[in-house]
């Protein structure tokens, strides 16, 4: 089970650089149920989610590159990448700060995954984060995947 809730940020972090942080690159091949695949790194994944927008099951399958490279020309819409920092927020929690580039350049989302249901519904964020778009579909990876960027500007 997969517990998280996603905000807008007011603005980065001091000192971005000495965190962790991933190379992402992910499509997806349906948007329901969620069937993705991603590149994080030099690892290749297969991941199904079931609906729900803060609790959802999700499975995770390895890859090898050349079928993620195959699967991807079978991918609907957007091609997503970003850069996903990991920011300590305490011993349990991390924050997963997305920056966006590509067709979605300068979006800016956070999101905090959590071990119970009652853990995210009472978590308070910290100062820097602005709105909970937890349950705004505009805000999932799977609908952006899908959105007309010939409409866009």
């Amino acid at each position: 089970m997969e517990i998280e809730r996603k905000y807008l940020i007011r603005e980065l972090p001091e000192h971005l650089e000495r965190y962790t942080y991933h190379e992402i690159e992910q499509a997806y091949l349906c948007t329901a149920p969620v069937v993705r695949i991603r590149r994080q790194d030099d690892r290749y994944i297969l991941t199904y989610k079931s609906s729900g927008m803060m609790a959802h099951e999700e499975y995770n399958l390895p890859l090898t590159q050349e079928a993620y490279e195959h699967l991807k020309t079978k991918a609907d819409g957007n091609v997503i990448t970003k850069r996903r920092y990991l920011i300590p927020l305490d011993d349990i929690l991390t924050i997963e700060l997305d920056l966006f580039s590509g067709a979605f350049e300068g979006m800016i989302l956070a999101e905090v995954e959590f071990p119970t249901e009652e853990a995210a519904n009472t978590f308070t964020p910290p100062d820097w984060f602005t709105e909970d778009v937890t349950f705004k579909k505009e805000y999932h990876n799977s609908y952006l995947s899908s959105v007309d960027l010939s409409k866009k500007g």
